[in-house]
């Protein structure tokens, strides 16, 4: 059985923007990816974190450090026949006070982990969403700012310069889904569905599935 780690935060491990609590299978768009593939053959590893940053500490919470934990989440599902990698949202709250260009490079940081022990033909980088242009109002996410907003429309283009000098296939979340107006941050139920028809498609293409 060949196995696809999906690596992730809050939109991968599938919260709920109206309940915070995690959307049931058959909605998560992790779940939708298994439900595209054939059981007996692939095996979608949903590997999501609440709050996961590229290489940054949350001083709230801990084990958020993706970079961190990467090494043994590889390890405990060895072997690997595909990833698909989605960071970068939580990269942006304004307590990290950090730019595209450093998240990008948290991210490659991530990249080259995995490069030992899958080929770069089997990665796929998702850029996240952009962020709600209210996320950071007090009705909504207080740990972001205004500037949070226009750091995650400008992920795409920094990740972008990483993946092509590694050769890394790059998908773009913006471009299929928008963050529900209920909290400005996370998919909703339309949201994961068509996310999940556009992993599947570019894995896919890539000759994994």
């Amino acid at each position: 059985m060949r196995q696809i780690l999906c690596f992730g935060d809050s939109n991968t491990w599938g919260l709920s923007p109206e309940t915070h609590d995690r959307f049931p299978w058959g909605v998560r768009w992790t779940s939708l990816l298994q439900e595209k593939v054939k059981w007996e053959e692939i095996r979608i590893l949903e590997e999501g974190l609440c709050g996961r940053t590229t290489v940054f500490e949350d001083p709230y919470r801990e084990n958020r450090n993706g970079w961190k934990s990467l090494p043994v989440i590889l390890e405990t599902h060895n072997p690997i026949d595909g990833v698909v990698l989605m960071l970068g949202t939580n990269d942006c709250k304004s307590y990290y006070k950090t730019n595209a260009y450093q998240i990008a490079k948290g991210l490659e940081r991530c990249i080259d982990v995995i490069l030992k022990d899958v080929p770069a033909e089997r990665i796929l980088i998702v850029a996240p969403l952009h962020l709600g242009e209210l996320v950071w109002k007090p009705e909504y996410d207080l740990e972001f700012d205004k500037s949070s907003v226009e750091t995650s429309k400008q992920l795409y283009a920094e990740y972008q310069k990483i993946t092509e000098k590694k050769n890394i296939r790059l998908l773009a979340a913006s471009d299929y889904a928008k963050p529900s107006e209920i909290d400005q941050e996370h998919l909703n139920e339309e949201g994961h569905e068509a996310l999940a028809d556009a992993i599947f498609q570019s894995l896919h293409d890539m000759g994994i599935l």
